[in-house]
């Protein structure tokens, strides 16, 4: 079975006997997750999905005009030229070995398509590698303006709701108001937080916030940082600091260096991840305000490109609307018109 069939059946939350629900294991929280998906990916959805669907009304059969149409609509929902060119590639010569004339066959094989390009083969997990022994310590980087303060807050209120014991860390001590910024954030979702005056040395503030998580038996360490990309240099040496920091005292840690992205700024959120790719070790990215672009296919070109997996999406504003990435949600989510 396609991808296109597996989900479509996996997904199907509505027409649905209660039994195939129990068979199938589709608990409540999974429909929840499923329509923040469907809801949050509606701009992208009304645009990509629907000149999807014009360019199978335009053609009766598969020809060069054909996909020289399809190949503009995937640009233009940013999954990235480069991406693109070979997604085309692949679905030319899988046409062409299985014989495929109809475009609304071959609409199915795009999707299965954009599936494997982004898994490739790897397995791959949006789960965060949690330290067993001892706190897990989340570092988070990315320039102003991306959503990250707000990022943190969300993910602090997801491990309170599990019972977790949660520290919020001020360490971008350069931006005006970024530490009291997180500060009210931790007030106002419940959790603690440890932070110095603006102009504090950063990894002394990570040193200090680490010794407390570790001598109060903290669970989680979510650290906010400075995201100045105009001066690589300093903020490499910074984190290197701040990593080594880290790694004195708790063993393993950071755990998790998260890339935080504004999805609405497209190729120049790719420029990002490749610039902060250069300066320290990212294990995942996420993208926020992927509900206010109908370019949804941003996080494709983000693996494609970076190489890195995205770890959570933010589908709207409130804390459940940010998601631990899922990518057959995702792709059901974008193509749920069609199926």
């Amino acid at each position: 079975m396609g991808i296109f069939n597996k989900i479509k059946d996996m997904f199907k939350t509505e027409k649905v006997s209660e039994e195939v629900v129990k068979e199938e294991k589709i608990d409540k929280k999974t429909k929840e997750e499923v329509k923040v998906y469907e809801k949050g990916l509606s701009k992208s959805r009304e645009g990509f999905v629907s000149k999807l669907a014009n360019l199978t009304n335009k053609y009766r059969t598969i020809n060069d005009e054909y996909f020289d149409e399809l190949e503009e609509i995937l640009i233009m929902a940013d999954i990235g030229v480069n991406t693109v060119m070979d997604f085309i590639d692949r679905l030319k010569t899988r046409a062409a070995k299985e014989k495929i004339e109809d475009p609304e066959v071959l609409k199915e094989v795009i999707v299965d398509e954009l599936f494997i390009i982004y898994v490739n083969d790897e397995v791959l997990t949006n789960k965060i590698n949690e330290n067993e022994d001892g706190p897990t310590v989340v570092l988070f980087i990315g320039v102003n303006g991306v959503g990250k303060t707000t990022t943190i807050a969300k993910i602090a209120h997801k491990y309170k709701e599990e019972g977790k014991k949660v520290l919020l860390v001020g360490a971008d001590t350069f931006r005006a108001g970024a530490v009291s910024q997180l500060d009210e954030w931790a007030d106002k979702v419940g959790v603690d937080f440890y932070g110095k005056d603006q102009g504090s040395d950063p990894a002394s503030v990570v040193y200090d916030g680490c010794s407390k998580a570790v001598e109060e038996k903290y669970d989680i360490v979510l650290i906010d940082t400075a995201g100045r990309l105009q001066n690589k240099v300093n903020l490499m040496k910074e984190l290197e600091k701040i990593n080594r920091v880290i790694g004195s005292i708790v063993e393993g840690g950071p755990h998790e260096t998260l890339l935080v992205i504004d999805a609405t700024t497209g190729q120049n959120g790719i420029s990002q991840a490749n610039s902060f790719k250069e300066i320290t070790n990212i294990t995942g990215i996420i993208l926020t305000k992927l509900d206010g672009t109908a370019k949804g296919g941003i996080v494709l070109a983000i693996k494609e490109s970076v190489g890195i997996p995205v770890k959570y999406i933010g589908l709207g504003e409130k804390a459940s609307d940010l998601q631990a990435f899922d990518i057959e949600k995702y792709i059901y989510g974008l193509f749920k018109d069609m199926m």
